[in-house]
């Protein structure tokens, strides 16, 4: 009966056998297409150009499209060039106008190619879907001629025609950038961000934009992320460390131009609490000395450590208030001896680089002073009220989580905690034990929980998922923030992570974590990012044979140093998946001079027979819908149900 019940609604939206039939055949030849491309990235920490060209170039998939399309019939730097002009349309148009004598034919050739191009590209698609991705402008010209062929019978001159005419029209620039961002469309179907967005780079909202303009893309929540999405909240502490962070890689532009956060009641605390401080251990880590000529190093160590301090104090307030986090170790202001400028931690006593504590009561050092209270709250206020800092969250919680699991594979930025013995590590939330999967399930519902209560306590597990030791995206013993800015002492610094690090070489510890998440442990992948790969040092981002994947390389240019090189990221198409390494990205100025090249490494991790919708998550969802099609033609068929909508109304 309930059956019944479902296919008299289904019936509404296809009211007769040829509804059914027509659809059951479009369904069928869609599960036969070969599988979409996937595009993976990991840790952008506002690195936007470097961003902007993986998405652009499909991280050198175009390139290789290219080249595969036109092998040696044109030169190598025309390749380049072409590449150029579809990755950037309007950049490379202007160099042309500026060195090409016989425009009018450079326009043809090229409107040629770049249709040869976006044929290929288009032909994974139905033609109703790339119908779609067109622009409203060329909709129908574009419709045309990727369905014509040059030399098709009787229509060769129809063909040529359109193109002449948009040439002679001085359609031409329009026509370019339409077809290339169509390319750019059509050659991923589906981006995958594992995580932190946020942080260290200068423009990540500019990030943020480009992806909630893309077609297809899901999240999953970096600490970073976390990070921004509490301090989005109002959550104080959050706040506090978000700046600090901005104010630590010299990026007030994020804070200032990309989000609207006044800065000048941090700096006006800064310049009258610390103005004889030379904040030595504050000085901004970028390198960027003209940047640092315009803002004044030493007014942003001054704000760097204001704000560090707040942090400080507002840590050791929530410790205290949160003794279920079991961090009270973290709570070093109540372990600093004031008096000697040293600092207790086990039972041994260190010296500290810097004793200037201005602000700090030491019978009370987590109290905030009146000024500091008022700065933290008015910079709250700030990013409360940011209203496109709460877009760009709101897309986070719409289209991110703390893991997916997609065609078969698992995506997740940070681990899965893990005892010793490879055993899941066990963490007790209100009274109930929670590991694997179970504390990724429970931690994220209490994210989604924070968004919508905006009560501290509850934000304040965003903070924990942020920098507890037992938060799967962070994993680490501790955050030695403050040792690394008041200590010499290198055992300090070190943050130990969790066993899962070590254990993820093991191939047999991956495929129970597959198992865990409800995946074939034999044929799926684990995609994760989080610790940049030291290439330069001989670190593989292949683990456990295969099974595991870290394509965090350092596309944030404070890793590269670190890495060797300038991240990895990760292509799986029909035939199976490739593993591309990059070298620096230096900039869009320098793409339009020399042209897109292959500036990486692509390895095939694998590959398998071609594989089509029907092997993907989306193909069993159209299988689904193909069977209750089937039921309702079945219904239809032997009078259960009467064509036409007006039989089926009750």
């Amino acid at each position: 009966m309930e059956r019944l019940k479902y296919l008299k609604l289904l019936a509404k939206q296809y009211p007769s056998i040829a509804d059914v039939t027509t659809e059951l055949i479009n369904l069928n030849a869609i599960l036969n297409l070969p599988k979409g491309t996937e595009h993976f990235l990991t840790d952008i920490h506002g690195e936007y150009e470097a961003f902007s060209y993986h998405l652009r170039s499909a991280s050198g998939v175009l390139m290789f499209k290219i080249d595969d399309i036109f092998g040696y019939s044109i030169p190598e730097w025309e390749k380049k060039n072409l590449a150029t002009l579809i990755c950037y349309p309007h950049e490379r148009l202007k160099r042309v106008k500026e060195q090409e004598q016989r425009l009018e034919d450079w326009y043809r050739v090229n409107i040629y190619r770049l249709l040869s191009v976006c044929k290929v590209v288009s032909s994974k698609y139905t033609r109703s879907k790339v119908r779609k991705s067109l622009p409203s402008d060329f909709t129908y010209i574009l419709d045309e001629l990727l369905n014509l062929e040059s030399t098709q019978l009787n229509k060769e001159d129809y063909y040529n025609q359109i193109i002449n005419t948009i040439v002679e029209l001085d359609r031409s620039d329009e026509f370019i950038a339409a077809i290339s961002k169509v390319i750019q469309r059509l050659a991923v179907d589906r981006l995958h961000i594992i995580g932190d967005i946020y942080d260290r780079g200068s423009a990540p909202e500019k990030v943020m934009d480009e992806l909630m303009a893309y077609h297809s893309v899901d999240i999953q929540w970096g600490n970073h992320d976390i990070l921004w999405m509490g301090a989005a909240q109002g959550h104080p502490l959050m706040v506090a460390t978000a700046i600090r962070i901005a104010l630590r890689y010299g990026n007030l532009e994020c804070l200032e131009e990309g989000y609207g956060i006044n800065m000048l009641p941090l700096g006006h605390l800064a310049m009258d609490v610390y103005k004889d401080d030379p904040c030595e251990e504050f000085m901004p880590r970028q390198s960027n000395e003209e940047f640092y000529a315009e803002k004044d190093r030493n007014l942003i160590a001054r704000m760097h450590k204001a704000i560090a301090i707040i942090q400080f104090k507002l840590e050791g307030q929530l410790i205290k208030r949160r003794k279920e986090f079991a961090m009270d170790d973290r709570n070093l202001l109540e372990q600093v001896d004031y008096k000697n400028g040293s600092l207790m931690v086990n039972g041994r006593e260190y010296s500290l680089t810097s004793c200037h504590f201005p602000t700090i009561d030491p019978k009370d050092p987590c109290q905030l002073t009146t000024e500091e209270q008022e700065v933290i709250d008015r910079l709250s206020f700030y990013f409360r009220n940011s209203e496109k800092l709460q877009k760009h969250i709101h897309f986070f919680y719409t289209n991110g989580a703390l893991y997916l699991r997609y065609n078969g594979n698992l995506l997740y930025h940070g681990s899965v905690l893990l005892n010793k013995d490879g055993s899941f590590q066990n963490f007790t939330i209100d009274g109930e034990d929670y590991q694997g999967k179970a504390l990724l399930d429970k931690l994220e519902a209490l994210v989604r929980k924070a968004h919508y209560t905006q009560n501290i306590n509850d934000v304040d597990w965003l903070w924990y998922m942020w920098t507890g030791p037992k938060s799967p995206m962070f994993a680490k013993q501790k955050m030695a923030t403050f040792e690394r800015y008041f200590t010499r002492e290198k055992s300090l610094h070190k943050e130990a992570l969790n066993p899962y690090f070590t254990l993820r070489e093991n191939s047999d510890i991956c495929r129970s974590i597959l198992l865990n998440f409800g995946l074939n442990p034999e044929q799926g992948h684990i995609i994760t990012g989080h610790t940049p790969v030291k290439a330069a040092k001989g670190e593989s981002p292949i683990k456990a044979d295969g099974r595991l994947l870290v394509i965090d390389g350092g596309l944030s240019m404070a890793y590269q140093a670190k890495t060797g090189l300038a991240g990895y990221t990760l292509i799986y198409n029909s035939w199976g998946l490739r593993l591309v390494s990059h070298k620096p990205f230096q900039s869009v100025e320098r793409v339009i001079e020399e042209g897109v090249s292959v500036n990486s490494e692509m390895r095939v991790l694998k590959k398998t027979n071609r594989k089509r919708v029907a092997d993907t998550d989306v193909g069993k969802s159209l299988l689904a819908e193909m069977e209750a099609l089937r039921e309702l033609l079945t219904a239809y068929q032997s009078g259960q149900l009467h064509e036409g909508e007006q039989f089926i109304a009750g």
